[in-house]
């Protein structure tokens, strides 16, 4: 079963943002209406935020795998990257399905949230799309260049514009830096020691860089906004796939602390990176995204 945003903005509007312990012992209502579903189906639910791709598109494939489990999947849908974690932590959610670990460490730390991670299940590389310009090796001095405006992914926007000779970032921004992410103050200017191209960075939400490609030289953008809106014809680089990097930014299961070893999400967990679904994956999205080892 899929549900879109209205499910969700509602719950909000009328809970509030709580801590996970206090949610989960005061959402009496949400906590009925999931009993009721429970006792009708046969099956527990298990409500699970997700960005539309690929990340419900997975959840959709697995929901099947999960039945056999006796739990019954409901796939709640989110467009942004703040409501799926803010609906889990108050307990219109047991899980969600979009970030990778530091976009998780980083926003516990800015938001006061206790949300961790249940397990790794797949990696989206990041890509540098074209706009007006379509050579990286040549870039026009001024060129404006989209990225995400959250820390952790508009920092590894950087590394990937390093990678590809774009400007250079001082040396303590590296990988390591984003895999401790609690703390991530810089801009999008404060990382970059060289700019030789003296290119123009516009940070924004990340589900509006692929619309806004023909204003811009270039933009870097995350795989679950790219592949629903069609542009892999314009897809320049990626990141290394093999690399350290499809470590730290592996896309998880997150969970209230507390939760990882619920014996739903464990079943979850387990559904999601069974050889049947990483093989689905693999032929599903052609590289573009890939299983977890």
């Amino acid at each position: 079963m899929k549900k879109n945003l209205g499910f969700i903005l509602a719950a909000v509007l009328a809970f509030g943002l709580a801590g996970c312990t206090a949610a989960q012992n005061s959402s009496n209502t949400a906590q009925s209406a999931q009993e009721t579903a429970s006792a009708a189906s046969g099956a527990q639910v298990i409500r699970v935020g997700a960005s539309p791709a690929p990340h419900a598109e997975i959840l959709e494939q697995a929901a099947d795998l999960l039945a056999e489990k006796g739990y019954q999947l409901e796939i709640v849908e989110f467009d942004d990257y703040v409501m799926p974690n803010t609906a889990l932590a108050e307990g219109s959610l047991e899980a969600n399905y979009f970030q990778h670990q530091p976009y998780l460490t980083n926003f516990n730390a800015e938001q006061g949230t206790d949300l961790v991670s249940a397990g790794a299940i797949h990696y989206e590389p990041l890509g540098v799309y074209a706009g007006k310009s379509t050579d990286l090796a040549n870039v026009p001095d001024g060129a404006k260049i989209g990225i995400p405006a959250d820390a952790t992914n508009g920092g590894r926007a950087l590394l990937l514009l390093q990678d590809q000779g774009v400007l250079t970032l001082k040396d303590n921004i590296n990988l390591d830096y984003f895999r401790n992410a609690e703390d991530i103050t810089f801009s999008e200017y404060d990382g970059i020691a060289e700019n030789p191209h003296n290119v123009e960075i516009v940070a924004m939400e990340a589900a509006n860089l692929p619309a806004s490609l023909p204003d811009l030289d270039f933009a870097v953008i995350n795989g679950n906004y790219a592949i629903p809106a069609g542009i892999a014809d314009k897809l320049l680089v990626t990141e290394d796939a093999s690399g350290e990097a499809a470590q730290v930014f592996a896309n998880i299961i997150a969970v209230c602390n507390g939760e990882e070893n619920n014996a739903g999400v464990k079943a979850l967990v387990e559904v999601l990176k069974s050889d049947e679904m990483k093989q689905w994956i693999t032929d599903k999205y052609q590289g573009s995204v890939l299983p977890v080892a």
